[in-house]
């Protein structure tokens, strides 16, 4: 499962993948998931997870600059509020786009 094509259309990333199919994800549902550190936490060995205290985003927090492709599996937007730490796996974007 591999994209063939990623876009911002709007306020959506849109994704053509290899099996013919498309996702849409609203931007604002993908900045609010972003699977980093900080955003989501991370676990220690004894299953306590710590992450960054929340704060408010800005307009400009769901808007993407640009997008880097990591390896063969992953994305990583550049958001337009300088965030830019989140690696979405495709599989990521897939389940993400099945809860829109």
């Amino acid at each position: 499962m591999q994209p063939t094509d990623i876009q911002q259309i709007g306020g959506e990333l849109a994704i053509k993948w290899d099996d013919g199919t498309e996702s849409f994800i609203a931007m604002e549902s993908m900045r609010r998931r972003c699977p980093c550190a900080g955003c989501n936490g991370e676990m220690d060995i004894m299953g306590n997870v710590y992450k960054n205290p929340t704060q408010p985003l800005s307009e400009r927090a769901f808007q993407i600059m640009r997008i880097v492709n990591v390896g063969g599996y992953a994305i990583q937007p550049i958001w337009a509020d300088g965030h830019a730490t989140g690696i979405y796996s495709f599989e990521y974007l897939r389940r993400l786009a099945a809860k829109a």
